[in-house]
């Protein structure tokens, strides 16, 4: 029997650390060979010492890069004084954060969670209760439209419109009250809106999906579709927002705006979990005492870091990085499309590469650029999410992208 005494044994190499962890936790990643120890900046170092690029970030959880001192020491100096409360008192941080976050965003009222799977959840609750109060819709006959190959978390109820059957495989019964549409597809979207439509939620670019760019105009003509409904449109922001495309949302890209926007991941910095539904007073104000909350949702330690994010997107600085990095990283992965990539598609430092059908499966393509000193992370088979944090260097860029053709050439 293993005792505390000798776990150093076990852990004196890569292999002991994953035997550990496929012994002790759940099974429900596949994670890649590597044992990450330390961070910074663009980079990750593993137990025995090789460095690594990251091209994941987090899925833009690290927008800011590893360990970013900014957010370190507002992390640092919050623990320093108070760390939670819960919401059954005030305290300092909680309404300045609220009030940054509005400001940056151009929204009017925060709602402070933890996940981005809760931010999504409460948006959904938000905009039934809406449709309750407020459009007039009969009791319980609410509807959600969705589009098809989304990935809005991994609860219950988001799964319950999933259309990835591994996702959905023995976790049913689903809830009700969801109806799903092609994505990109307006024609069918208008189709689905009817008058017990109260929110159709969208990621403005789909992530899990393999980094889906919607057609020229869907996102306006879905805002023009709710508008004429007495709709809310909520996008779903988590990946794609706070400068991962080059503006705060991928929204803004389509000079639209959202009733409700879900953020997270980046929120936090990769140092702290930090989500937030922000939008429309007269939509999140439908909340009462009672009705909704979170233990942690909006506690002090978050609020500092979400604060210091703030302030680092504050400056614009990061935006510009990501267009026009984005656009030296697109312009190099181009050259590899018919050599060993069939497509590529993103926008800003954010990017879906298609291998050839008849080459190297995405986990193939993942474990080989793993060799070479660069993380990335499959999906959906043949495909690879780039997502490289926003303080990379442009030769950093080329660095992955050289270990990229070399990969895609094997075959």
């Amino acid at each position: 029997m293993t005792t505390f005494a000798d776990k150093s044994a076990e852990t004196s190499s890569a292999a002991g650390y994953i035997a550990l962890d496929e012994r002790w936790s759940t099974h429900n990643y596949h994670p890649l060979p590597v044992v990450i120890a330390e961070a910074e900046g663009a980079w990750v170092t593993d137990v025995q010492g090789e460095r690594y690029l990251d091209f994941l970030s987090g899925y833009s959880a690290l927008n800011f890069g590893h360990r970013h001192p900014d957010l370190v020491r507002a992390a640092t100096e919050q623990l320093g004084r108070v760390t939670l409360t819960s919401r059954a008192f005030h305290h300092d941080q909680l309404g300045s954060f609220c009030r940054e976050l509005a400001e940056l965003t151009g929204t009017e009222m925060v709602l402070p969670m933890n996940s981005g799977a809760e931010a999504v959840e409460s948006a959904l609750k938000v905009a039934r209760k809406w449709a309750y109060r407020v459009k007039g819709v009969a009791e319980n006959q609410a509807q959600i439209v969705v589009a098809g190959s989304n990935f809005h978390g991994r609860t219950t109820t988001i799964v319950s419109f999933s259309t990835d059957d591994e996702a959905r495989a023995d976790f049913g019964p689903f809830t009700p009250g969801f109806v799903v549409v092609p994505y990109g597809d307006a024609a069918a979207l208008a189709e689905a809106i009817t008058e017990n439509t109260a929110a159709v939620l969208l990621e403005p670019i789909q992530g899990e999906a393999g980094v889906i760019v919607p057609p020229d105009g869907y996102l306006a003509e879905a805002r023009r579709l709710c508008d004429e409904a007495n709709t809310l449109l909520i996008a779903d922001e988590i990946q794609s927002g706070l400068a991962r495309t080059g503006t705060i949302f991928a929204l803004d890209h389509e000079r639209i705006t959202a009733d409700l926007y879900t953020l997270g991941k980046a929120l936090g910095g990769g140092i702290m979990p930090v989500s937030a539904v922000v939008g429309r007073a007269d939509v999140l104000g439908v909340l009462r005492p009672g009705e909704h909350g979170s233990t942690f949702g909006g506690n002090p330690l978050a609020c500092a870091v979400g604060r210091a994010v703030i302030r680092l997107l504050s400056t614009g600085e990061f935006q510009q990085r990501s267009t026009a990095l984005g656009a030296h990283l697109h312009e190099r992965l181009s050259e590899l499309v018919g050599n060993g990539v069939s497509a590529v598609r993103g926008r800003g430092l954010w990017a879906g590469v298609d291998l050839a059908e008849d080459g190297l499966t995405g986990r193939e393509a993942s474990e080989a650029l793993m060799k070479r000193g660069v993380l990335c992370k499959e999906t959906h088979g043949h495909t690879l999410r780039l997502a490289p944090p926003l303080v990379i260097e442009e030769r950093e860029l080329d660095r992955g992208v050289d270990a990229l053709a070399e990969v895609v050439g094997m075959r």
